[in-house]
Parts: structure tokens; sequence; C-alpha cells
């Protein structure tokens, strides 16, 4: 046994340590802090890539405190790895036998996995957009359980495209039309991965300062894009601010929850002998018919009743259906407390009418809160703000960037009026969480505006794409969104044998083929059969609709043109069959 060993070997002992090398124990013993270098943070802003990761390298002066650096250790490698692991450059643990990546090997490997994802975002659109696969299909084709002796980073690479590739829907294919978009881009990507490799989780400002601080200022830049009202912005004299949901859903849920809170201590201050629970009993919502179900789901977590407003002609929801039914519950002695309007709507992107309904909401006292998850994008585009008019009346207010503004998921922009009706409904603060500074004003705790304590470095996705892409690239990718949309409507139009069944707005086109709902169901089942492109339906006024939504950040003009063609001669097929 060397010296290196037997230094180890005696500290194990001492301490009662089993099961570590002699390397991790000498580093534990003789390793100082890493004081020797600091990152200095680069403060201009630049276009290009590189500015954004450059972290120049200054020494930090030497002192007294500070003890020689020790020699390197000369490491010994495992002699007895597989053989179907000898081109893996990983570190072999002597005495715990586990096999680790260390970072040249994570260097090689890496720029492998970014020409891995290059190539399959490159050559998607040759791919079948939906998978022919049964369910149940993976668990046949991997083991029972966990393997008990590491594998080699070929053999799990293999199984990437035996195993997951088959079963993939496409969501970035060009041939992908389905539900809405879901964003991803380059910058997007690199943003994620360096999340990744930070590994921080800012659940307080002290936890990460640069995570909190980040995010605060990438939703106010994004509130300024959205021309949002100064009320809204932290960096101003208002009382609101922004945060970054995983997805709409949590946003709505957030807000039913606060309005909730606010609501049983309005009751309780007019009426202190009541309950808790009574209040909570009597509490009423509204929403949309044409709301996402996922605001119903809200009313079931939040145990307050929902009720469904109905629509216009144009599928919105108009002030004055809204105030005849509050009008009702209020006279049956139950409190008008929420409200979710919608702007986009799922099935067809239609929009509540935020201008009558803002007034109504603030008269009653009830809390608006705009869903705007898929449309809110467009909102930057001057042509479709106006879409948004109304919003000064709203609570709260979210849209999904990771829908259409190339950031890819999970990134859900939130902005509340008065930021303390948020906080107070969910501020819990037990010690291990304190700080200084916590109580200053200076900073803000976002483990307090949402329901996970844990957070991830989400506002760097933002912070790189609005940087390389800049308002005006990320305006042209919207509008050429909507100008295919607008392509594929017109052709619709042109073919007698079909309708569209809701106004075209932005990226959405709702159609039939003239008929039965079994005729367009059976036109669907096939198309989805066969793979080459993917849509899913809707029902509006009771009738079975298809839905074409422009979602690829590389949909060109001829892939619009394909998928019409494809659906024509499909139909063709159909109705040939349908009428023989």
């Amino acid at each position: 046994m060397n010296d290196t060993q037997q230094l180890a070997y005696q500290f194990a002992t001492k301490k009662g340590i089993r099961g570590f090398s002699e390397h991790l124990l000498l580093s534990a013993i003789v390793t100082p802090p890493p004081l020797a270098h600091e990152v200095e943070v680069v403060t201009q802003p630049e276009v290009s890539f590189k500015s954004l990761i450059t972290l120049p390298v200054r020494e930090r002066p030497t002192t007294s405190r500070q003890r020689a650096k020790p020699p390197p250790y000369d490491l010994t490698r495992t002699a007895s790895r597989r053989s179907d692991r000898k081109a893996n450059c990983c570190f072999t643990c002597l005495t715990c036998n586990i096999v680790t990546m260390d970072a040249a090997e994570f260097r090689r490997r890496g720029k492998e996995m970014v020409d891995f994802v290059a190539d399959y975002l490159e050559n998607i659109e040759h791919r079948r957009v939906y998978p022919d696969v049964e369910p149940g299909y993976l668990r046949s084709m991997i083991p029972s359980e966990a393997p008990l002796e590491p594998e080699s980073y070929e053999d799990v690479l293999k199984d990437v495209d035996r195993v997951i590739m088959p079963g993939i829907t496409h969501w970035q294919s060009p041939h992908f039309h389905a539900y809405f978009p879901s964003a991803s881009s380059y910058p997007a990507l690199l943003a994620d991965m360096l999340c990744g490799g930070l590994g921080c989780i800012g659940f307080t400002w002290a936890a990460s300062p640069a995570c909190t601080e980040l995010e605060t200022v990438m939703l106010d830049w994004l509130g300024k894009m959205l021309q949002l009202p100064e009320d809204f912005l932290a960096g101003t004299k208002g009382q609101g601010g922004g945060v970054i949901q995983g997805t709409a859903s949590e946003a709505t849920l957030m807000a039913l929850l606060a309005a909730r809170c606010k609501a049983v201590k309005c009751v309780h201050e007019s009426d202190p002998q009541r309950s808790e629970a009574d209040i909570i009993s009597k509490l009423i919502a509204y929403t949309s018919e044409e709301a996402h179900s996922s605001v119903e789901r809200a009313g079931l977590i939040g145990g307050v009743g929902i009720r469904m407003v109905a629509t216009d002609e144009h599928f919105s929801v108009r002030a004055e259906t809204l105030e005849k039914m509050v009008a009702e519950d209020k006279a049956a002695g139950f409190i008008p407390f929420f409200f979710c309007a919608t702007l986009g709507t799922t099935p067809s992107c239609a929009f509540d009418k935020i201008t009558e309904l803002g007034p109504l909401c603030n008269a009653e006292n009830i809390w608006m809160h705009i869903d705007a998850a898929y449309a809110g994008s467009s909102f930057i585009c001057p042509e479709f703000r106006p879409l948004l008019d109304g919003v000064e009346f709203a609570d709260s207010f979210n849209f999904n960037p990771h829908k259409w503004l190339l950031v890819n998921f999970d990134c859900s922009a939130m902005w509340v009026k008065k930021r303390t009706d948020l906080i107070g409904a969910f501020k819990l603060d037990p010690v291990y969480l304190k700080y200084d500074n916590q109580e200053s004003g200076l900073v803000t705790d976002y483990r307090h505006w949402g329901i996970p304590l844990g957070r991830r470095f989400r506002s760097l996705k933002l912070w790189f794409v609005f940087r390389m892409y800049g308002q005006s690239g990320l305006q042209a990718y919207i509008r050429k969104h909507v100008e295919l949309a607008k392509v594929f409507e017109t052709m619709v139009k042109k073919d007698k044998r079909f309708e569209i069944c809701a106004e075209v707005v932005l990226g959405l086109v709702c159609f039939r083929l003239k008929g039965s709902d079994e005729l367009n169901e059976a036109l669907l089942k096939e198309m989805t059969h066969l793979g080459r492109i993917h849509l899913v339906p809707c029902k509006l006024r009771g009738r079975f609709v298809l839905r074409f939504a422009v979602c690829g950040r590389t949909t060109e003009l001829r892939h619009v043109q394909e998928a019409w063609t494809h659906i024509t001669e499909l139909s063709s097929e159909l109705l040939l069959k349908h009428h023989s």
C-alpha cells in the first residue's frame, strides 16, 4: 500500500467511512475550497451566442489564509473494465466500483448529443409524424428491472433509437398540426443545457440570486413587449410583478386560489362569525363554455363551484350573459369571486370580450384572470395587440412563451396586479429558508408565487431567445405562421366540399367536410393511421370539427400545401366509398 492509499485508509478507519476511494477521501482531507478563480458576468448585450457564455477569468489575489494547492494525485484507473466499456473514458472508484463520466468524457458525449439533436431536427420532416405503436409497446422492449451493473453510453444511445424513437410524436415536425405549437429553438435548447449544468434550485433569492433576479427582469422585458400596464411590472412604482409558472394550468390554479383566499378574508371582515368552510361552500367561479378544461380542474382542486358561461355566435363570452348569471347566484346566496376569461380558446381561438367583462368584474369585486396561453405571444405584434385591450381591468394575466415564442417547454409567464394577493395566500417561512435581506423589500422569493418550492433557472431561455432573435425576429416568426394559416383557409374555402367553422384570427383553422360527423371522424382516423400529418378535432356547437394549427418552427408554404393535398386526396377516396 503506497503513502496515498495508507493516508486514505487511516482517515476512513478513524471516521468509520466505508465505500470511498482514496482519491475522494484525500480530496476531502487536503483539497482547499476553490478560492483561486472567480467569474465576471458579461453585462454588455450581444447578439452572438458566444457573448452569452463567455466568462472571463481573473486571478484572485493570494492571501495568507490560502494554503498551497496540493500536487495532482495519480488516480489509478481500473484495469478490469469490461471490454464493451473500453471506449468510455470514465473513472471507476476502486472500492465501490461505480463507473462515472468525467469532464473529458462529458465533453465528447455532449458534442455527440448536440449532433444527434441537430441531425434529428434537420431531418425531422422525413419521419412519420405520428407513431405507429400500440399501448404498452415499450415495456416488452426493456428489462423489467434496472441494471445491477453499469452499462455503456453507446448501449444507452442505441436504445434511444430502438426503444424511444418509435414511440415519439414529432411535435417539432413541419407536418405536425395538432393542438397548438410547442415552441423550440436552438438558443432555447442551449439555455436549457446551461440551466441543467448550473443545477441551481432557485426557491429563494439567497438560494441563487441570479436565478431570481433574471426572472424578475425577463418578465418585465416580456411585459413591456406586450405593452402591459405598469401595474403588472415589478420594476415600476406599481404593486405587481411577473413569475414563470410551469404551465397555464398552474397559473389558473394559482389565480383561483389567491382569489379564494382574498374572498374569504373579505367576507370574514364583514361577518367574523362565519366559518371558512361555510364561506368556501358558497363561492362561485365562472368561465367560458369554450375554456380549457384546466379551468374546471382548478375549481375541483380549489374546492369551489365553476359555472360555464354561454358564448355568442363567435364563441365569445359577453358581459350581458355573465352579468345575468352573477345576479342569479347572488340572489341565491352564493358569492361570485372569480372569472377566467380566455383570449384564444383551445377549440377555435376565440376571444372573450374583456373590454366589457373587465368593468363588470371590477364592479362586482370578482377577480378576473386572463388565460391567453396560445394567443398571448401574438400580442408582441402591434397589429394583434388590440386583442389584449381590456387587460387593465384584470387582476392576473398569463400566456405560454413555450407555445409560440420559440422558448421550449416549460415556461408559462404570469403577471399579477397586486403581488401581495398572491404571496399572502401561500406564504410560509420555516427557519431553514430564512436569510439576511429577506425582509428588506429589495428581494423576491418565488417560492411564495407558485405550487413547487424548487424552481429551475427557466428565465435563461427567455434571455437567450430575446437577445438572439430580438423582438423583430419573434414578430416575423409569428406573422409567418398567421400568413400560412390564411393560405390554408383560402384553400379550404375554394373547395366546395369543405366549410370553415370559425373565424381565422391567428394560426388556427377550424374546418370540416360538409356532411355528417361520422364522415369527418373517418377522415381524421385515416389521417392518423397513415401518420403523414397530425391533426386533432374539437366540438363546436355540437359538431365534430377538424383543427389545422401551424405549429413547427420550420413549417413552410410547401408543407401547408402538401398537407392540404393529402387531406383532399383522402377526402376524395372517402367520399367515393361513402357514395358507392
